[in-house]
């Protein structure tokens, strides 16, 4: 099959393979729908590395990620040398600005992405903090009640914060930051405002890494506010039946009794978009310099 978009000739292959063999959805399904979200997307994977997650034979059969660009890539796929983490080599990076790059990628089999906290221009510095809220079963409002204790510290450190499902299990929190801070600041506050969180309910939430710790407590993870490290983009499908995705949400959807992480998907979510404006439209025009009184947060953990 040949696609046109905004001037590019993309040819795609194999588009009957089944990907998602529960409901038969198929490769041309696949890039259909990274085609329709994205306009959604872009503002969200332009200039940023990406880690791709890849599915050529379907999400029944052994998937791998790929971070390295590959030489085969067209040219209007993006290539971005930065160095390891630990600076003893350097990685040629993929980056997606336009929708031709996208469909392409879909085309190889790629049905997550997932992108780095920073932008390729300013590796160092993030221009958002994430915290995933992991739960340790099904239920899934105590991750609604952890996503607005989140809400509210992050408030309180003067950021703004938006919610999205992860499509998998929980919920992500996140907030636009202006790139002031350094990947280790940034990893120093998110610490602190989850631990708050859990001081507000430890019985129920913990930051503990090791699941043997947890106790059946929701997991608030902020490991990925690092360099090199990734989160789940917005809009973005997951390698799971029904191909549910990243959804973002206005807040109040949170008390729809209906919500769950896996709500909305390939099946729905264009739907949905028809009928609702995006949430996270404008995400990074609302980026600020957090600045956290601790008074306050002491206040706050107090529940005062």
């Amino acid at each position: 099959m040949k696609l046109s978009l905004d001037g590019r000739s993309i040819e795609t292959h194999r588009d009957d393979k089944v990907l998602f063999p529960g409901d038969g959805r198929t490769k041309a399904d696949l890039i259909a729908y990274y085609r329709d979200v994205a306009g959604l997307m872009l503002p969200h994977l332009e200039n940023r590395c990406l880690t791709l997650e890849r599915y050529p034979d379907g999400i029944d059969e052994p998937g791998f990620y790929q971070q390295n660009y590959a030489d085969h890539f067209p040219d209007y796929v993006k290539r971005r040398p930065l160095p390891t983490a630990d600076g003893e080599d350097t990685v040629d990076h993929i980056v997606v600005d336009e929708p031709a790059a996208l469909v392409y990628l879909a085309d190889q089999g790629t049905i997550t992405f997932h992108g780095w906290l920073a932008r390729a221009d300013a590796p160092r510095h993030p221009d958002r903090l994430v915290f995933d809220l992991d739960p340790a079963d099904d239920d899934f409002r105590v991750v609604v009640d952890a996503a607005r204790l989140v809400r509210e510290v992050l408030e309180l450190s003067g950021l703004v914060p938006f919610v999205m499902t992860s499509g998998s299990r929980g919920l992500h929190v996140s907030a636009p930051l202006d790139g002031h801070l350094d990947f280790d600041a940034a990893r120093r506050l998110a610490a602190t405002l989850a631990e708050a969180v859990v001081d507000r309910d430890p019985r129920r939430f913990t930051v503990a890494q090791r699941k043997a710790a947890r106790r059946g407590r929701l997991y608030l993870d902020v490991a990925r506010n690092a360099y090199g490290q990734t989160a789940v983009l917005p809009y973005s499908l997951r390698a799971r039946p029904g191909a549910p995705a990243a959804t973002p949400l206005d807040w109040r959807e949170l008390s729809r009794s209906d919500l769950g992480p896996q709500r909305y998907g390939i099946a729905n979510l264009r739907r949905r978009l028809a009928r609702k404006d995006d949430p996270f439209a404008g995400y990074a025009g609302r980026a600020r310099r957090p600045e956290l009184d601790r008074d306050a947060l002491a206040r706050w953990r107090r529940g005062g």
